[in-house]
């Protein structure tokens, strides 16, 4: 089919549009890896200011690793983001099946109960003192159990349940299947395009925390990733005597940026077509 001139002309634009905004999304992300890898020399020389960089170093990664918090900092979050989105999909599958059978006594007011959490919470102070009172404080367990179910992923898990075909359920039931082997061996199997994207959801929101980690611990030895990367960002907030200790500070600032991105970004690609395929089947009944 031959395309019109309109037809052409609009996708162009399309095109240019789109090229625009890949442009203005990569730019930044090119900014911080080329500082990070500038030797310091250059970036002065450039006034702070790379794109390209004429030669490579790793100065900044090796020091950033060897010489500062952020190795302990990366497995404390590799330790919350694991255990803690383990923790999640268990909790959310576990509450998500039973609100999607229609049989289940009180089912209504189960899901209001749900949908309220969505709309009110318990306010910061009430859930420090709930926090405090379960010995909490100062653990890694504050970054993990206050979050264990997010009610918008337990609404969408609901959804995909939902969607699979109820003979499945008949058919377990007649060979003696209880509710809970339907679960693990026949609804499990089934949904995991939607527990990858739950998964991705709670995975996400584990590696980028920050707020609890301010809230709950006071420990240094317990940050995070995202708040140790704030104190080397704050550095340069601070006056310093000249220019030649603020770019060094910023390519560690970079490194650092550059370090609690990446998994994230090397792990979205191999779960990018369950990530869509999840978020449509999920969202098909409501």
């Amino acid at each position: 089919m031959v395309k019109s001139f309109e037809e052409r002309l609009v996708d162009t634009v399309v095109y240019i549009i789109l090229g625009l905004a890949g442009l203005a999304a990569v730019f930044p992300l090119m900014y911080v890896v080329s500082v990070s890898i500038t030797p310091f020399s250059e970036v002065l020389k450039n006034g702070g200011f790379i794109l390209i960089p004429q030669s490579v170093t790793f100065t900044a990664y090796h020091k950033l690793f060897t010489e500062s918090a952020i190795p302990r900092a990366f497995w404390v979050t590799i330790f919350i983001t694991i255990v803690g989105t383990v923790i999640n999909l268990v909790l959310t599958a576990l509450m998500a099946y039973p609100l999607s059978r229609k049989a289940l006594p009180g089912r209504s007011m189960f899901l209001m109960l749900v949908v309220f959490t969505m709309l009110f919470s318990g306010g910061i102070i009430p859930t420090y003192l709930i926090v405090k009172s379960l010995g909490l404080i100062d653990s890694v367990w504050a970054m993990i159990l206050p979050n264990a179910v997010w009610s918008f992923n337990v609404l969408v898990m609901k959804s995909f349940f939902e969607n699979l075909p109820e003979e499945l359920f008949e058919s377990a039931r007649m060979d003696g299947a209880r509710e809970f082997r339907i679960l693990l061996q026949l609804v499990v199997p089934l949904s995991v395009p939607s527990l990858l994207t739950i998964g991705l959801f709670y995975m996400v929101g584990h590696w980028n925390e920050f707020f609890q980690a301010i809230m709950y611990v006071t420990d240094r030895t317990l940050f995070p990733l995202q708040v140790v990367i704030r104190e080397l960002l704050m550095l340069t907030q601070q006056p310093l005597e000249n220019a030649e200790n603020m770019l060094p500070t910023e390519t560690m600032q970079m490194a650092s940026v550059v370090t609690a991105s990446l998994p994230i970004i090397v792990i979205y690609p191999f779960i990018q077509k369950h990530f869509t395929k999840g978020m449509l089947l999920g969202s098909v009944k409501g």
